[in-house]
């Protein structure tokens, strides 16, 4: 059988027991208070991961450069083309040069 396939089983059967198991706690609990106790770890599990996201959204964005402006892209772009438009205005001196050489 495929190993992606067991894997995937495995995690569905897991997931169906945790639920189950979570429900009976919740709505059947076999000691005084625990039901409240999961839905108190329930909440801050959900609150921890919500704002554990947020903070490292906060900590990228104030750590990550700022991109450089539109105009100094286009500057830069600019001066790259005229460099290739001399290159190339060079290279057909040479050839024009080379090919009246020949003949």
């Amino acid at each position: 059988m495929n190993r992606d396939k067991v894997i995937g089983g495995g995690l569905l059967a897991l997931s169906i027991v945790v639920i189950a198991v979570y429900l009976w706690l919740v709505f059947f609990p076999p000691l005084e208070h625990v039901d409240i106790f999961m839905l108190k770890l329930t909440g801050a599990v959900a609150v921890v991961a919500v704002f554990a996201i947020v903070g490292w959204i906060g900590y990228t964005l104030a750590t990550t450069p700022p991109p450089k402006p539109i105009e100094e892209i286009e500057k830069e772009i600019e001066a790259e083309l005229k460099k290739l438009e001399e290159t190339k205005g060079e290279a057909e001196k040479l050839s024009g040069e080379g090919s009246s050489k020949q003949s």
